[in-house]
């Protein structure tokens, strides 16, 4: 069941406003996710990598950028680390490194073993390596939409890194169904996604 916060949505007429629900829709889906039974969280996390697998088969030949799981998101880690073992021609598992608070992301390749340092908000980076553009995006969501918006954490990196990248890699939001919502309030910033995998299945934004 997703995040309880939509009532109300039409009279979300104002900036302010719609910041405060999309603040609440942040607060109360983390709090959900956080309260996954370990034995949950790794089945619903296992399940998402099945999905990605099968419905995104090219991505085992492509540069994928995922994240770190914090927070109890998904683990994408076993998928990454598949992906690595089966040694395909141009296939590379990406982490986002924070290079400014309001620049784009780069990225870093990883494996299993790759050394890694806490980046300025705590999270697993590669400590070194040259930065590599990723042809697509696992993007964690703490809020998604059937329009294909999501919520992160209030940063703007993921917008201002599609906004940056051309061509655009595949955006994919990678979450749980408890983070699904009737709409985010997107704003003149959003950049909706191009798929959202949860343990639900693999869903494409509605037009």
């Amino acid at each position: 069941m997703g995040v309880d916060a939509t009532a109300g949505i039409e009279d979300l007429s104002s900036d302010e406003a719609r910041l405060a629900y999309r603040r609440r829709l942040r607060r109360e889906s983390v709090e959900k996710r956080q309260a996954l039974p370990p034995e949950m969280h790794a089945q619903f996390s296992s399940v998402i990598c099945g999905h990605l697998r099968t419905a995104f088969p090219q991505l085992a030949r492509k540069r994928v950028a995922y994240c770190w799981p914090v927070k109890n998101e998904p683990d994408l880690r076993p998928l990454m680390a598949s992906w690595l073992a089966q040694n395909l021609q141009g296939f590379a598992a990406l982490l986002p490194v924070v290079v400014g608070s309001e620049r784009p992301l780069a990225f870093r390749a990883w494996t299993p073993k790759s050394p890694l340092v806490p980046d300025a908000y705590g999270i697993p980076t590669p400590e070194d390596g040259e930065f590599l553009v990723p042809d697509a995006l696992l993007l964690p969501t703490n809020a998604f939409d059937a329009a294909g918006y999501r919520i992160g954490y209030g940063g703007g990196f993921f917008d201002r890194t599609l906004a940056s990248l051309q061509p655009r890699p595949l955006a994919i939001g990678v979450g749980f169904e408890l983070a699904r919502v009737e709409s985010i309030a997107p704003m003149v910033h959003d950049v909706p996604l191009d798929a959202m995998v949860t343990e639900a299945g693999v869903f494409y934004p509605e037009t």
